[in-house]
């Protein structure tokens, strides 16, 4: 059944508030797949629970699983690669997009945001990156950037180790969650159990108005928006690793005999191992 007929099956039945959702959801479907739960609801003038309510009245377990039916149901942008040339164009164009994204981030990057984080960070007793996905992934890269230069921090990709982590933390500590759309459930609880626990949270995310962003002290925003079918973008990860790098340099810049020593330790610490 196409989204639309499924909405408008359910339409009389639903309350005013969730129709104020079907009739954004109809009237606006390109721009809903790169919204987050909180995004749509301001947009429709509603709450998210409404927006949550919405999902599950139109037979949808939540808004992930209602916004990839969506992203199936729209047309799907092809690439076709037949000859040389329009090979070569494709290179131009996903070149062309890396570029956009690292513009986008700079653009959207809170310097105040970024400082109070290295703070956050330098003082920290205890970091732990916190992710799920590619977004563990990132997490991983962080950690062993953050190692070279001398940081003594942790990620784990096993979920039950993550949350006996999460439960240790206290206050001196810090909690780093990782999260394209903010609404990752694992990661946010995760997230809660260091914060009810006194531990500093610090959230990277595509949505300023997510869920994750709500948990955070300190929020800082990535680029390169992803539809529920294009999950684990190179651009997404692109700008995650960007904000990654800018932290990295700005411990370097508090610490920097300090820093340049671990490089040096790090990198002589692995190089019998390289041919």
């Amino acid at each position: 059944m196409e989204m639309t007929d499924r909405i408008n099956t359910y339409y009389p039945s639903m309350t005013k508030s969730e129709q104020k959702v079907a009739r954004c959801v109809v009237e606006h479907p390109d721009n809903l797949i790169y919204l987050s739960v909180t995004e749509l609801a301001d947009f429709a003038g509603t709450g998210e629970t409404t927006v949550m309510r919405f999902c599950r009245k139109i037979g949808f377990k939540g808004y992930q699983d209602f916004k990839l039916m969506l992203a199936q149901g729209l047309p799907k942008r092809q690439i076709h690669l037949e000859s040389g040339s329009e090979e070569n164009d494709a290179a131009d164009q996903l070149y062309a997009s890396m570029i956009g994204v690292l513009q986008s981030t700079q653009g959207m990057l809170d310097r105040e945001q970024l400082k109070q984080a290295v703070q956050c960070l330098d003082q920290a007793r205890y970091v732990q990156f916190f992710g799920v996905g590619s977004s563990g992934i990132t997490a991983l890269d962080a950690k062993n950037r953050f190692l070279r230069i001398g940081r003594r921090v942790e990620a784990n990709s096993d979920s039950h180790i993550q949350s006996m982590m999460a439960v240790t933390m206290g206050e001196g500590d810090v909690a780093f969650g990782i999260s394209v759309s903010g609404s990752t459930l694992d990661t946010n609880d995760m997230l809660m159990k260091a914060k009810q626990n006194g531990a500093k949270i610090i959230a990277m995310t595509n949505y300023a108005k997510s869920p994750i962003a709500s948990i955070a002290d300190v929020v800082l925003l990535t680029a390169g928006k992803e539809s529920p079918l294009e999950g684990g973008s190179v651009g997404a990860k692109i700008s995650q690793l960007f904000i990654i790098d800018l932290l990295c340099q700005g411990l370097e810049g508090l610490h920097v005999e300090e820093s340049k020593k671990m490089k040096e330790w790090t990198a002589r610490a692995v190089i019998e191992r390289i041919y």
